[in-house]
């Protein structure tokens, strides 16, 4: 079953401010998650496998590559051998490219925030808002997204709107 997200990611420097902002407004801390995500040769959308010690799951999401909130539609299938599935999409379809994280995972009912550390790249904040755990609207979702936009003093010129595997090399 697809989800909908609205999410922005941003480059950040006040990722103190945001953890800060975060664990004041009664943040869920879910920990800090080292992952690897392996995305994957498709004819269209993302198709990654994420390795982490916290989360580790293939991930295939469709959105347009656009400034601000971004809506995608996305499937999630926890994965128990990340390793062995590893292998076998990749001897199936090529890797893309790799991306690899430090990423704090945080949630404030259905928003999930990330504050992520990439290598190569630097620091960032996601913001999604998901209807995964509650049947909400999109605009409700786009509502939640500007809220903490704003709360994070996030400006326009901040907002990456790409993946973070198009700002990477590929394989």
């Amino acid at each position: 079953m697809g989800y909908i997200n609205i999410e922005i990611k941003a480059r950040t420097s006040r990722a103190l401010q945001i953890r800060q902002y975060l664990l004041t407004h009664g943040a869920a801390y879910i920990g800090t998650d080292l992952q690897t995500d392996t995305y994957f040769n498709v004819p269209h959308g993302r198709l990654k496998l994420r390795e982490g010690n916290i989360e580790n799951n293939l991930i295939f999401y469709d959105r347009n590559n656009q400034a601000g909130p971004k809506q995608s539609v996305f499937s999630l299938f926890p994965v128990d051998q990340p390793v062995l599935l590893k292998e076998i999409m990749s001897n199936a379809l090529g890797k893309k490219v790799i991306v690899q994280k430090t990423r704090e995972i945080y949630f404030i009912n259905n928003v999930k925030f990330h504050l992520d550390l990439v290598d190569e790249l630097g620091e960032f904040v996601e913001i999604e808002a998901s209807n995964k755990s509650a049947d909400l609207p999109v605009e409700v979702l786009k509502e939640q997204c500007s809220f903490y936009m704003q709360a994070f003093e996030i400006q326009e010129n901040d907002l990456i709107n790409h993946s973070y595997s198009d700002m990477l090399p590929e394989c």
